[in-house]
């Protein structure tokens, strides 16, 4: 039986065409539809944003870092400034391999291993990410020769920077400080001075001396430019630039020839001097020995020289001015006799019978002189420099009256000079110990101990910057100016200068007529005392005294120096001001391990003021005197 055809239903079928037709041409449309609305919304409502974004991939801001400014002398001489050089430098997160790269520059460039180990300490010390110098101040012969072959060395580029350049070397070195590359800690500060943007592009810092004192002075005003770059990132034209502004210029209050004749004087010892205008705080000359060579650290020190300064036995980097502290010995007498008279507790006639010694709480006290000084009043204590007289004096004032009065002179107190890093020393007082020590066996103040004192020993340790200070003010009769060493900041770009005014911070108050009596006193220190053989002849009158410091206790031993090793020797001292009548100069030296303040400090103060004074210039260092009557 056959099965009936299915007939084709035509109208049905176009009917569902159309339908999909339909259903197609609406998405296409609505597809569209949402393409131009998304086009109407990137052009018309997101153009201002997609436009600032396009300029910022071809265009860069590049900060331009600014000129530091200069550091010079009262006279002009310049103790700092800058040069212009190529730096060769690498970035060794985009090189293939840093060994492989630096083996092959070196086949270019002469790579010394010096330039190895300063590379490879900046690395350790910095981001990998950083772009470092490995070879500085290029020769445009090795300029050409590396910009022919560049395309070899990814993550390797040629800079022009500018270098800190210390013509003089060691001389002030101290005093001057120098510049390294910005560290984190450097990095945190100067995001605490919220100074960030100001320091983009900055390699470099002010570490020590007055290179990091008047670093705000010196940095100057990042500029910018707006630079126009290509795909690759190359800078293709400058659009724009705002330029940077010069650091100010630094005109010291230091004569640099004085610091010259200084250095020269102290030869080879180790030692500290600072020499102080009294009538305006001023500072003429600021010595630490030995010093060292700060140009060592402006492209990152090699580890060998680091090595060097940091292990030598006569620790180079420590700036015994200013950080040192030591017991002031006998250059402490003056001030303890006129605090005697200030208190009323000896008149300059009032004398006594100097044995050689003081008994005082079972403990035998000892004068340097055997057999003792005989009579002594308070002019012959301080121009033979009698212990004994002392002794005696300071279980009559006590140790409260001695602390405060030798307060008001700077002992134990920061100067304020302007150069960071200044330690206070110790004024000690029963106050003092309390703190001091945790044990309370230890916390107590034995009678004795002021004793020991009234002679510049026990626990007083100041520096010589204190030293200074306290001669300075003495010899302007009590008007205490704050120290300072810049005596002008300079605009660099209109060269307008401004004073530093020289600030009086106290006057102490103290009668004219005991000045005058422990200043004849230092007069005659000179003229018949212990300083005498080195000032004989000078052709100035100058007020002096000189001081021997103990290193270590003898406990009742016979002190001899050739029996001692030569850091355990006493320190000699000596301060002195002059013209006696009126003061041009005052200083402070110290002799570290240099014996008798008479052998080996006077000597120096002698050369120093021969050339300040009289304009004789030495051209040896001090000679050790071989005449000395007492400490």
């Amino acid at each position: 039986m056959n099965r009936p055809t299915a007939l084709k239903d035509s109208a049905r079928e176009l009917y569902s065409f159309q339908t999909r037709l339909l259903t197609a041409s609406l998405v296409v449309l609505v597809a569209f539809g949402g393409l131009v609305a998304r086009f109407v919304w990137l052009q018309v409502n997101q153009h201002d944003h997609y436009q600032t974004l396009a300029e910022s991939n071809r265009i860069s801001i590049v900060p331009v870092t600014p000129n530091r400014g200069l550091i010079l002398d009262r006279n002009g001489v310049v103790l700092a400034n800058n040069f212009s050089a190529y730096t060769l430098e690498i970035t060794p997160s985009k090189t293939r391999g840093l060994e492989e790269t630096i083996d092959d520059l070196s086949k270019l460039i002469d790579i010394t291993p010096k330039d190895r180990k300063r590379f490879k300490k900046l690395l350790e010390e910095s981001k990998n990410f950083e772009s470092l110098p490995i070879k500085t101040r290029l020769s445009d012969e090795e300029v050409a020769k590396f910009a022919a072959n560049r395309y070899r060395f990814p993550g390797v580029e040629i800079n022009a920077r500018l270098f800190r350049h210390y013509p003089l070397n060691e001389i002030a070195s101290h005093l001057i400080g120098y510049i390294g590359r910005i560290n984190d800690k450097d990095l945190a500060d100067i995001e605490a001075r919220d100074e960030t943007t100001n320091y983009k592009g900055t390699d470099h810092i002010g570490k020590t001396g007055l290179e990091q004192s008047y670093e705000h002075e010196l940095h100057g005003t990042t500029g910018y430019a707006e630079v126009e770059t290509d795909a690759g990132g190359r800078a293709v034209r400058t659009l724009r630039v705002k330029p940077p502004i010069a650091g100010n210029n630094l005109i010291l209050s230091v004569d640099i020839e004085l610091q010259k004749v200084v250095e020269n004087a102290f030869g080879d010892r180790r030692g500290a001097l600072v020499a102080i205008e009294p009538n305006t705080g001023g500072v003429l000359a600021f010595v630490s020995k030995p010093g060292f060579d700060p140009n060592l650290f402006v492209d990152g020190i090699d580890p060998q020289s680091w090595k060097e300064l940091n292990e030598s036995p006569d620790k180079p980097l420590n700036n015994r001015a200013l950080q040192g502290t030591y017991p002031p010995g006998s250059t402490f007498k003056p001030f303890m006799a006129l605090a005697a008279l200030e208190y009323g507790k000896r008149t300059p006639q009032q004398a006594i019978a100097d044995p050689g010694f003081f008994n005082f709480g079972g403990h035998r006290f000892r004068d340097d002189k055997p057999g003792g000084h005989g009579y002594v009043d308070m002019y012959r204590s301080i121009v033979v420099s009698c212990d004994t007289y002392y002794y005696m004096l300071a279980n009559d004032l006590g140790i409260d009256s001695i602390a405060r009065f030798m307060k008001a002179f700077g002992f134990g107190q920061l100067s304020g000079i302007d150069i960071d890093g200044e330690k206070t020393g110790v004024l000690p007082s029963p106050e003092w110990k309390r703190k001091r020590f945790k044990k309370p066996e230890m916390q107590k103040w034995y009678l004795g101990e002021t004793v020991s004192v009234a002679i510049g020993q026990g626990y007083n340790a100041y520096t010589p910057m204190q030293m200074a200070h306290a001669v300075s003010t003495l010899a302007n009769d009590g008007v205490m100016f704050k120290p300072h060493t810049v005596k002008f900041i300079e605009n660099s770009v209109n060269e307008v200068r401004t004073l530093i005014e020289p600030k009086p911070i106290a006057t102490l108050p103290l009668k004219q007529s005991n000045i005058d009596v422990i200043k004849r006193a230092m007069v005659g220190v000179n003229i018949e005392g212990t300083g005498a053989g080195v000032f004989r002849n000078a052709p100035y009158l100058a007020a002096g005294k000189t001081g021997t410091a103990q290193v270590f206790s003898l406990k009742g031993a016979k002190y001899s120096a050739h029996g001692t090793k030569e850091h355990l020797r006493d320190h000699a001292w000596y301060i002195v001001f002059a013209p006696a009548d009126k003061p041009k100069i005052a200083l402070a030296v110290l002799v570290e391990n240099g014996g008798f303040g008479a052998q080996a400090a006077a000597p120096i103060a002698r050369l120093v003021l021969d050339y300040y004074l009289a304009g004789k210039k030495p051209d040896q260092p001090a000679a050790e005197s071989t005449e000395i009557n007492g400490d």
